[in-house]
């Protein structure tokens, strides 16, 4: 399964190896461990891969009591796995790194050593209980990997070209013309399946709903012990967070109401719950800029957010419950386009997937003025653009589900912020045009987009 971060890794190997060990931080289920597998058996002469959800008390022994030694301790390494080492040509992979903290604090010596290069798989890494006695390595470069988006979904399925399409449309800014009702198809079917390899990889062997469901379900069950297992006294209330997500996200302005927690529920009773869910990477919050500019975080308010699930093919079957017909029912309208109930929470919780995929932060704009009208608007998300511009560095989204919709909060938006905010774009399901200062692109092109 191809797969984005691959490219990354071999920057990382180009450039900075021996110098640093990289850690592929994210999700449970994302696909970690197989792109560290795959990368390593393509790029590597040898590798050795210890994974410490089942390593052996004689391998954690070996971290334990001989790093003072290296020559002993690779010596011992290679004879326990019967993999031969090569200078500057083996890998070591320490996968699920966050089960056991030694390996990632022996990585300041062993990069120090240079003999070898290091790459660490870990989930909750950042966590209290999985940092509290150790130092973390100055000497680890991140990269955070995330469920695949739309172009990786078509890679997966076998329509390589359809992506090379799309892309080259957005390029030159022409519409798609014949091949939108494909791309608008394939971007349904990836809203229902989602983008957890496991669930990709089920439907690719079966097109059976059913067992996609399946495989999407054990991934929320698991997602659910992590938070009971792992989140301490902010268990409860991040597992309240969690399950209450698709409710929230079908509110027209998709903010998340502590309310619907408890009638006392406060930001600074829950805001660290919310932290938790969004460092083990199972969501993804956007929170409102009062003041767009280059600095979207410099106004920020915590209080006012929005939280959607780090997966879309997640919220599906987190939103329909578990009665198998409905479920399949849902999934089948999804994909044919025929639900009867408001689909903007998919869509936007789809785009706000793939802007984080991209590495954005997620802000929108959100103002309610009792007295004045025109005051009163709502824009789904900000950009601002990577190159530091003086004026006009800032890109308004508005995530639209219908055909037919108004543009009134974009063009208030507009007129009010017109010093700072450069293009205004709308991604609905039509196909693209640029006309009136407003460029409207299908949703399905959203992993496409350049934002420098």
């Amino acid at each position: 399964m191809r797969r984005k971060i691959y490219e990354r890794l071999l920057q990382w190997k180009n450039n900075d190896a021996p110098d640093t060990a990289v850690l592929i931080d994210g999700a449970r289920r994302v696909g970690k461990s197989y792109v560290a597998e795959q990368f390593a058996k393509t790029e590597y002469k040898s590798y050795i891969l210890i994974d410490f959800n089942i390593a052996p008390y004689e391998v954690k022994a070996i971290f334990e009591n001989d790093l003072d030694d290296l020559d002993v301790f690779f010596k011992k390494i290679s004879s326990y796995y019967a993999v031969s080492l090569h200078v500057g040509d083996t890998l070591f992979i320490f996968d699920e790194v966050q089960e056991f903290p030694r390996a990632r604090a022996a990585i300041k010596y062993l990069v120090e050593d240079g003999r070898y290069h290091y790459l660490e798989t870990g989930s909750l890494v950042s966590i209290q209980e999985n940092v509290s006695n150790i130092v973390i390595p100055s000497e680890e470069d991140h990269i955070k990997m995330y469920p695949l988006d739309f172009e990786e979904f078509l890679w997966a399925t076998g329509r390589e070209g359809l992506a090379d399409v799309i892309s080259s449309h957005l390029r030159d800014r022409e519409s798609m013309g014949a091949a939108h009702r494909k791309a608008k198809d394939a971007f349904r079917e990836y809203l229902v399946v989602g983008g957890m390899p496991q669930a990709v990889v089920k439907w690719i062997e079966t097109s059976d709903l059913k067992k996609v469901d399946a495989a999407k379900r054990r991934i929320i069950a698991l997602y659910r012990a992590d938070i009971r297992k792992h989140a301490g006294k902010y268990a409860m209330k991040a597992e309240a967070i969690f399950d209450e997500i698709p409710s929230q996200l079908q509110k027209h302005d998709k903010k998340f109401r502590l309310s619907a927690l408890g009638e006392d529920a406060r930001v600074r009773e829950y805001g660290d719950a919310f932290l938790w869910l969004k460092d083990a990477m199972t969501v993804n919050v956007a929170y409102n800029s009062t003041e767009p500019s280059a600095g979207l975080a410099l106004s920020a308010e915590q209080s006012t957010m929005k939280c959607y699930l780090a997966d879309t093919g997640l919220l599906v079957s987190l939103a329909f419950g578990a009665n198998p017909r409905a479920v399949e029912d849902a999934h089948r309208r999804i994909m044919f386009d025929s639900l009867s109930f408001n689909e903007g929470m998919l869509v936007e919780n789809a785009v706000a997937q793939m802007l984080t995929a991209q590495g954005l932060d997620l802000f929108f704009y959100s103002r309610y003025d009792k007295v004045n009208a025109e005051e009163r608007m709502e824009v789904d998300f900000l950009v601002a653009n990577a190159e530091m511009r003086r004026k006009k560095n800032v890109t308004a989204v508005e995530v639209k589900s219908e055909k037919d919709y108004s543009t009134a909060s974009l063009d208030k938006f507009r007129a009010k912020f017109a010093a700072n905010v450069g293009e205004n774009l709308v991604l609905h399901p039509g196909d693209l045009s640029d006309a009136n200062g407003v460029l409207r692109l299908p949703l399905y092109m959203a992993p496409w987009i350049d934002w420098r």
